[in-house]
């Protein structure tokens, strides 16, 4: 726990003196701050290269969900929440422009200031700034939301809090933040953390979740309808504080958004057909080719677009439990996805239209190149040699399989494999020398019948090699309580990584993450080598050196095979009613977290 230090400065004798003792001679207030270099937009700046200043306002974009909800607090561990109220329901400090790698700008601050080696950062609040019961945000608030976010809030505010060594209120709108280790990215971070209405929780238990509290935040939209297993409704707030702010215009365009859910994802595209919704997107490309020709896309009601766009792969697909006793082994992990069957998959999923997933940065400059590691990669990897896995170094390629349901190539090695790391076929039993069988929980969401179908077929393939797997399907509540819990051998998982990754890379592949409840370290990646390399990545003083460090990390962690990667989205596809627009200019990331309700606009011919 960082020893964090709170001080408020009251009287302005004493603001002066200290503002003087801790002001920097040369740092200057700026509207923005880049990661490397400086802000692409300047400071007169009037909105974001991929907004349309001029979009309408108005209409609705009503989309759906398989699944359900029993929380409207995102912020917590507790309970199940829809995922997009994280990205809704609150304000920051600053605002991320996704035309650049990694860049912000001010939104609930009017200027940033720090010093050249970024060991602190001080925010100037705007005085217009207000929560949605129209009271001025305040450093109290800032104080509180970090306070209360780093240490009861969800598990993926702890790192940062951590890293905070003082918090001080410098002037009546002025906060400044002082790090305890060197970190040049953590002056972004703070700057994106979510900021809460301190006085809506003086009377409530902050980790307690359900539909009945609906945290008070700055942002352009409010909860005005929710009923659990059926929709969740947000309303533009008509007296937005920021609606005139440069880096808004154009973005919060709609006057409602609305999510409808149902019991099984398979559904979400027939309510899309019969009208019910309005906008969808769609994962399959088979599917994008062969059902989309109904009569509202046959007459121009409906659109289909393809999105493209310049970001990393991430990673989809099913990840192994390596805190499972039987998943610590490389070679039993490396079995497990020589059993997976990929060509016969994807041929009969998508026509093998679809690539597969190489790397976790793959479809980006930052993957690893095929290969052995060369030039700077290779000296950064050097020192680990002796503790790296088998072709880290060499260059790792995920096994593709063949065009038959059983790969009998395959299973030989599969068999190798297991019997090497201890585990013999024994009557039709994959079992361990004291007759242990080996045994996992596959676990799936209820209603996920893309995965389950997949599954089918692989599980069929690891029977036929003695190996038990229980297929357990649950409700979203359960699901999220088991995956945050870490009860499964194997689940299915999915997530996207930045053109500029950064201290988050901890919270997905850390060690001090392996074991947090609530971690995205799904797999329970426990690699000292990973985590220096991600300090690599974080002390780079150069673009060129941050992208060497993530193309060494990107080897550690495909060779680690943890996952059994699918495929993945070099496009993404949409299919929306005729009035729902989008502004010309994409941005950087394409069809991206939230563009749709966050940019796009609705406007009758």
């Amino acid at each position: 726990m960082a020893n964090l230090l709170i001080k408020s400065i009251l009287s302005a004798g004493t603001l002066f003196s200290i503002g003087l003792s801790t002001s920097p001679l040369f740092a200057t207030p700026s509207h923005g701050i880049a990661m490397y270099g400086e802000p692409q937009l300047p400071a007169n700046f009037q909105h974001l290269p991929y907004a349309d200043p001029h979009a309408p306002k108005g209409g609705e974009i009503i989309t759906g969900e398989g699944g359900s909800f029993d929380s409207l607090n995102p912020f917590i561990l507790k309970g199940s929440t829809p995922w997009q109220l994280r990205f809704m329901m609150a304000e920051s400090l600053m605002g991320r422009a996704y035309s650049e790698p990694f860049t912000l700008y001010c939104l609930l601050c009017e200027t940033i200031e720090t010093d050249e080696e970024r060991s602190w950062v001080e925010y100037k609040l705007r005085e217009e700034a207000k929560f949605s019961d129209g009271t001025p945000v305040t450093v109290e608030d800032v104080i509180w939301s970090f306070e209360t976010l780093g240490t009861i809030g969800h598990g993926r505010y702890h790192s940062l809090f951590k890293k905070i060594e003082n918090i001080e209120k410098t002037a009546e709108n002025k906060i400044k933040f002082s790090f305890n280790e060197p970190n040049r990215e953590l002056a972004l971070l703070v700057g994106i953390r979510p900021i809460l209405q301190k006085a809506y929780w003086d009377d409530k238990d902050f980790t307690e979740s359900g539909l009945d509290q609906i945290p008070v935040t700055s942002a352009p939209y409010v909860v005005s309808d929710a009923k659990a297993g059926s929709y969740l409704e947000l309303s533009r707030n008509p007296d937005y504080w920021g609606q005139d702010l440069p880096f808004m215009r154009g973005q919060a365009n709609f006057d409602k958004i609305r999510l409808e859910y149902f019991a099984e994802g398979g559904l979400v595209i027939e309510a899309f057909k019969a009208g019910d919704l309005n906008a969808h997107r769609e994962f399959n490309i088979a599917t994008w080719e062969n059902q989309y020709n109904f009569p509202a896309v046959e007459n121009g009601d409906v659109i289909k677009e393809a999105i493209g766009h310049q970001r990393p792969s991430g990673m989809t697909g099913y990840f192994m439990n390596t805190r499972q006793e039987q998943f610590k082994d490389w070679r039993v992990r490396q079995a497990m996805i020589e059993a997976f069957n990929f060509n016969y998959i994807n041929e009969a999923k998508t026509q093998s239209k679809q690539k597969r997933i190489t790397s976790y940065f793959s479809n980006s400059p930052l993957g690893m190149k095929a290969g052995p590691a060369q030039d700077l990669v290779a000296e950064l990897l050097a020192p680990y040699k002796d503790d790296l896995l088998p072709d880290t170094l060499e260059g790792y390629t995920f096994p593709e399989g063949s065009s038959r349901g059983i790969d009998r190539k395959s299973m030989r090695k599969v068999l190798k494999l297991m019997s090497e790391a201890g585990w013999n076929v024994v009557d039709g039993i994959m079992q361990d020398n004291s007759g242990k069988p080996f045994e996992f929980d596959f676990l799936l969401k209820v209603g996920d019948e893309e995965n389950a179908s997949i599954v089918d077929a692989y599980t069929t393939s690891l029977r036929q090699l003695g190996i038990q797997v229980n297929i357990q399907k649950v409700d979203s509540a359960q699901y999220t309580q088991r995956l945050e819990t870490f009860d499964y051998g194997m689940i299915y998982n999915r997530f996207g990584l930045s053109l500029s990754p950064g201290t988050e890379q901890y919270r997905l592949f850390g060690t001090e993450q392996a074991n947090t409840p609530g971690t995205r370290n799904v797999s329970g990646i426990y690699d000292p080598v990973i985590d220096a390399m991600i300090g690599k990545m974080l002390s780079a003083e150069s673009r060129e050196q941050s992208i060497a460090a993530t193309r060494a990390l990107d080897r550690v962690l495909t060779a680690g095979r943890y996952t059994i990667p699918l495929y993945f989205w070099a496009e993404s596809f949409n299919a929306y009613a005729k009035e729902l627009k989008h502004p010309v200019t994409l941005p950087l990331y394409g069809d991206w977290i939230m563009w749709r309700e966050n940019f796009w606009y609705w406007e009758e011919d």
